[in-house]
This record gives C-alpha cells, structure tokens and sequence, in this order.
C-alpha cells in the first residue's frame, strides 16, 4: 500500500489511523522481517522446537493449549498470524526456550507454502478445514491442499497432531514424512475424548484415553471446540515424551481465548457467552451447540452477520434463525440479515416480536440486551469480526462504548481501541 502526503497527515492525526499506518508500514516489512525471522530459525536449530498451529479455526485456543502442555508460556503465543507477525512471533522465541509455539493463518493461495519454508517447524498441529475461506481459496480441498503445506515441510524426525475426525485434516497423514498422531472424539484415534459433559459453570469435564491410560480432565475451555483444544495440547505433549499426567494437568489450566467461547459472568447475576472474535458458518453452529447444552431457562441471542457463507445466503440464514429458535427465547440481530433471521425463526416456532431487529444499531442493541437480561440469563454474542460485536461484550461489562461504526476492519481489538469511549461515528474504518 502506498501513502500519499494527505493520507499521510491525514492517518497522523488519529490514534487509529496512527495504528493503520504501523499496521501498513509492517506488513510492507514482510521482505525485511521475514529474512531476519530465517536467520533467526536457523540459529534456533539444536535449541528450540518450533511448533505451528494451522486451521480454519479453533487455532487460537489450541496454540495456547500445546504451548501449556509443552511447558511454554501461553501468554506469549501471539493471535496475529499472517505475515510479518508470523516472522515477529518467530524472532520473539528465544534460544533458551525448549519450545517456541506460533499460530499461522493464511487468506489466500500460496501462502502457507511460503510460511512453511520460514517456519521450518519440528512439530504441526491442525485444527480444522473449513469455509472460512470459502471467497479466496474456493473450496474444501483447495483449503484443504493450502493448509496441508505446512505439514508436508516436516523431516522423518519431526512430528504432525491431526484432527482425526476432521476427513480433510487426517487426509494429511498421507502427505507427510513425519511421524502422525491423531486426536478427536473417534475411537480409532491416537488421543480419544470421551464421556464428555458439561459442569455448569466451571467448564467441561471429560476423560482422555491414549495408549492403554485414562485419565478424568476438568477444562475450563467449554463445548466440543474446548475439548479438542485440550485433547490437541495433549497428544503433542504426549508425542515429545511428556506423561498423560502431566500433559492432562498442564491442558487442565487453560482459560479460554478472549472472545472464543469465554463465559464471563455481569453483575447482575447473568452471564455472557463470548464468541464475537468470528462468524463462520462452523463456528456459529459450534457456539449454539454450546448454548443450548446450558442449563438455563432464558437464553439469549446478539447475532450479527456470517462470514463467507458458502452458498446461497437466504437459506443459510433461515436454518440458522431456525435452530435459534429452539434454544433462545429472544434473539436481537444486527445487521442487514433480520427479516431472513426472523423467517427461519417463525419456522422454529418463535414469536415475531421475539425477534429484534438492531439493524446498524450498536446503541439500540446494548440498551435492549441490557433491559432483556436478568439474573441467570446467559446471553451469546456472536458476529462477523468486521462488525466488531465485541463492544456489546464490553458494554455490558461495563465499559463506556461510544463507537459507533458500522464497517470496521481496524487490527485493534475493541478493548485496546482509542475510539472505544469517544468514538467513531460513520459508516466504515478500513485499516
């Protein structure tokens, strides 16, 4: 991208737009940073294992985990993950580390390939394929095809923790020299989760079963996408020669991501779901799945728009609205997708007037969810990251939320935003 002397002054002028103009000057960084982060993987060779985490999701929470089970720092494993912040989290592990754990996402083709050769990793885990890139990278199998490149750079020696359910991700075993090992809820798993259930509000409690040992876990993560983080960190642990035990203690003290499935409890006796982060079709199923296993008698739902939907957007939105229907008894919708939303609901046999519509509202949709909610409500907030729904979540925390723009693909989360309390008002902030 290239600055001209207005945009300049103009970027210079705000918080934000000083932020976009280091996020800009960065990723133009790539060709610097990217050869430092090379010399620097070479000079780690003999000290320091490398491990990348890649997938269409749950790669966040997962990457925490395996650098917990590994005896690494979670704090330190960085959520930006493309570009010259991959070579950053590189030049960031240390030679006196046993592990160094990055979190690698990629939005379109040929660029896991140029990661791997950076990243040079001793040890993959995969998470998941799925339709989150369904604009850039078409389908399931080239998706499939651009994430497995970082599993195919891996020597005899080095190791791949794939998602045995996930028949796009286990299909990577066939493209590797490295040793495999598979975890999930399926039997014919090297790492199995099972009798799975949910201790309301402490977390899920479930058993690990891996060669001949079982062993009980309480996780704080919630839902299945928790279980599979924990069950990941663990078959990496197990795979560097770490006991069942101790992997299991170490997966047990994870808290979960900020705004992926994290449970905060308000003050006024109900609690809120956090799930904003994203919105992809799996990951918006995933988040009712979870909602609905609550043991609550009122639940409600904040949801925004889908990311990418694959296909056909009426009847994307009408299943959804659909199954809402089943587990909430009001849902408050922002964006352009209310009257699908509301269709699909009446279908699930929920009132009209149980279906709010917020419409570009942020304000209107605070104050209703606020009115809504008594003491043991649990309330979902899920949405597209460019709508950044997480001022919902911070407002009913109790921040002052004066942003009110409508279309923002700033990098800051809403928490660390200048414009969080005095606020953008317009339409759009792309960064």
């Amino acid at each position: 991208m290239r600055y001209s002397p207005s945009d300049l002054f103009h970027l210079l002028r705000t918080p934000v737009g000083r932020s976009q103009l280091k996020e800009g000057l960065l990723h133009r960084g790539w060709p610097v940073y990217s050869r430092l982060a090379g010399r620097h993987r070479r000079a780690l060779r003999g000290h320091t294992r490398i491990v990348a985490v890649v997938g269409s999701y749950g790669k966040s929470t997962t990457a925490r985990t395996v650098a917990c089970t590994l005896g690494a720092d979670p704090n330190r494993v960085s959520a930006r993950n493309s570009w010259s912040h991959v070579a950053k989290a590189l030049l960031a592990v240390r030679p006196q580390d046993p592990y160094g754990v990055l979190e690698v996402g990629i939005d379109g083709p040929g660029q896991m390939a140029e990661y791997a050769r950076l990243v040079q990793p001793d040890l993959v885990v995969v998470t998941s394929i799925g339709t989150e890139h369904h604009r850039s990278l078409i389908d399931l199998e080239q998706t499939q095809s651009e994430k497995a490149e970082m599993v195919r750079v891996l020597d005899a020696d080095c190791l791949a923790i794939l998602n045995g359910d996930d028949p796009n991700v286990a299909w990577m075993a066939d493209q590797t020299r490295a040793r495999v090992l598979t975890y999930g809820f399926s039997e014919w798993c090297d790492v199995v989760a099972c009798q799975a259930r949910l201790r309301w509000p402490e977390g899920m409690l479930f058993e690990v079963e891996a060669a001949d040992e079982r062993i009980t876990i309480q996780t704080k993560l919630l839902g299945e996408p928790g279980i599979r983080a924990a069950t990941a960190g663990i078959a990496a642990a197990l795979g560097e020669g770490k006991t069942l035990q101790e992997a299991a203690i170490n997966a047990a003290s994870v808290d979960p991501s900020q705004g992926r499935l994290q449970l905060v409890p308000l003050a006024n006796g109900a609690f809120l779901l956090r799930d904003e982060f994203k919105s992809s079709l799996e990951t918006i199923d995933v988040a009712l799945d979870v909602l609905a296993e609550i043991p609550t008698k009122r639940k409600l739902i904040v949801i925004g728009e889908v990311s990418e939907p694959p296909g056909s957007q009426g009847p994307i939105y009408r299943r959804l609205g659909q199954r809402m229907a089943g587990i909430a008894f009001s849902i408050v919708v922002l964006g352009d997708h209310r009257r699908r939303y509301a269709v699909g609901a009446k279908a699930g046999g929920m009132h009209p007037d149980r279906v709010i519509n917020a419409g570009p509202d942020l304000a209107k949709a605070i104050d209703t969810i606020k009115e809504i909610l008594q003491p043991g409500d649990v309330v979902l907030v899920k949405g597209r990251n460019t709508q950044k729904l997480e001022r919902i979540s911070l407002a009913l925390l109790g921040r002052p939320v004066g942003c009110e723009i409508r279309f923002c693909d700033a990098k800051l989360r809403c928490d660390a935003c200048p414009q969080l309390e005095s606020g953008w008002q317009g339409r759009r902030v792309v960064m």
